[in-house]
């Protein structure tokens, strides 16, 4: 190590030390004792190469090692904090199919998952369970195996297993078949169906924070064509539910919104 190297404590040269020697594969940068980045930005600031990494912790000491998730080193972390119950109850499930993967203990106690990185994946947090987190773009990790923890399996990374790349990519939200409201249309009033056409646009085409208050009127104003014949419960409630989803609404927040439009008009 070179003898211009001067930290603040000894716990912090030894960190710089195997920083460097970490640098040589990986990109690294100071954490401090509480995980935080000990350099002004964070994992941004990150080096590879022995030489950056000892400047860096000479001009920003701390005791533990930070490595960027992500497209910075090649590799996203499934975080696993086994203090939580759901977490451990989690991995209890699903270890037989984690098994094989590069593992690395936790200071607390939890694991590392290390898996190759996956273009797109960013950081998200209990998707899975509670303490059960993912670190991908834009997020970093401390290299625990830097302060002696155990590498469970010592392994390279390998790619997301295809089970949990599904589990962690929600579902795309139903589309609506606005076809399907034309072919119901076909016996109703011409100025009940050119209304109620217009009212499906109008939700489809509102953004978020109006969404739910716009389906919520465009019903209850559709309603008034009941009691006179000229559209039926049905026809309103399929028209206004694919303009619902076209707007971005969940199934659930529509199936609420228009079953209190019609009830406050007395139709169902």
């Amino acid at each position: 190590m070179s003898a211009s190297l001067k930290v603040e404590t000894p716990l912090h040269e030894e960190a710089a030390r195997k920083a460097a020697m970490l640098a040589r594969s990986l990109p690294v940068f100071p954490c401090r004792e509480d995980k935080a980045p000990a350099c002004r930005n964070g994992f941004k600031d990150a080096v590879r190469g022995e030489k950056d990494a000892l400047a860096l912790w000479r001009q920003c000491p701390g005791p533990l090692i930070g490595v960027p998730t992500g497209v910075f080193s090649g590799f996203d972390v499934l975080d696993l904090d086994l203090q939580h119950a759901a977490a451990d109850e989690w991995y209890g499930e699903h270890c037989t199919q984690l098994a094989g993967h590069r593992m690395q203990r936790t200071r607390s106690g939890g694991v590392h998952l290390l898996f190759q990185h996956r273009e797109g994946l960013r950081n998200s947090a209990s998707k899975l369970a509670r303490g059960v987190d993912v670190r991908a773009d834009g997020g970093y990790i401390i290299w625990w195996p830097a302060t002696g923890l155990e590498i469970i399996e010592r392994v390279r990374p390998q790619l997301w297993p295809a089970w949990l790349i599904e589990a962690l990519t929600p579902a795309p939200p139903p589309k609506a078949d606005l076809s399907k409201i034309e072919n119901g249309l076909k016996d109703a009033d011409r100025y009940a169906a050119g209304a109620l056409r217009a009212a499906v646009r109008a939700v489809a085409a509102t953004g978020q924070g109006g969404r739910n208050d716009r389906l919520n009127a465009e019903t209850y104003s559709l309603a008034r064509f009941v009691p006179e014949g000229y559209l039926t419960v049905s026809q309103i409630a399929e028209a206004m539910a694919a303009a619902g989803l076209e707007a971005g609404l969940t199934p659930q927040e529509i199936q609420k919104t228009i079953a209190s439009a019609l009830k406050s008009r007395g139709v169902m």
